[in-house]
């Protein structure tokens, strides 16, 4: 899992400059969207992977339970691929009050199949400039800080895993545990 957050950090920080110097580069628009669907497949296996019974598991009362965190990435994708594409994002229910496996799922889906076509911009415009969060990011600098959160929350729901016993999918792909 290090291993990802160094080329993650560093893709941060270049990804927004080359993309400002080079209104967009084709190369940094494919490491990010690499990322993003990488992340995507480890939170959809780790949501798939998770017995039902689980996804109410905290450990500790003050944190989100695994499913309230895979409900927190649903919503987040539309907020997040909105402002990447200029978009208001859509009106969904909370995801993080769905309770269900079938519906965090279907939510989940939903998130980053939105997400999908904002990774799919071409790369002049995601070297656009506009405002996420009150700051100047060009287009593709907030498809990255989608793609950190993503995998921020991948963490959790590793540990989330661990602590019961699972081996997550980022470590069953390389035959570790």
């Amino acid at each position: 899992m290090r291993s990802l957050w160094i080329p993650l950090a560093a893709l941060m920080v270049a990804a927004p400059a080359s993309a400002q110097m080079n209104h967009g580069s084709d190369a940094s628009l494919a490491g990010v969207r690499g990322l993003y669907e990488t992340a995507r497949g480890y939170i959809l296996a780790s949501a798939e992977k998770m017995p039902e019974a689980d996804y109410a598991y905290k450990p500790v009362a003050s944190v989100r339970s695994f499913g309230q965190l895979l409900g927190h990435v649903a919503n987040a994708s539309f907020a997040f691929c909105a402002g990447a594409m200029g978009e208001k994002a859509p009106t969904m229910p909370d995801a993080e009050k769905h309770e269900s496996k079938a519906a965090l799922i279907t939510a989940l889906k939903g998130g980053f199949a939105y997400c999908d076509k904002a990774y799919q911009l071409d790369a002049m415009k995601a070297g656009e400039s506009m405002e996420f969060f009150g700051q100047k990011h060009t287009r593709l600098s907030v498809l990255a800080f989608n793609v950190a959160h993503d995998f921020e929350h991948y963490g959790n729901l590793v540990t989330y895993m661990r602590m019961k016993g699972m081996v997550p999918p980022s470590s069953m792909q390389g035959g570790g545990n």
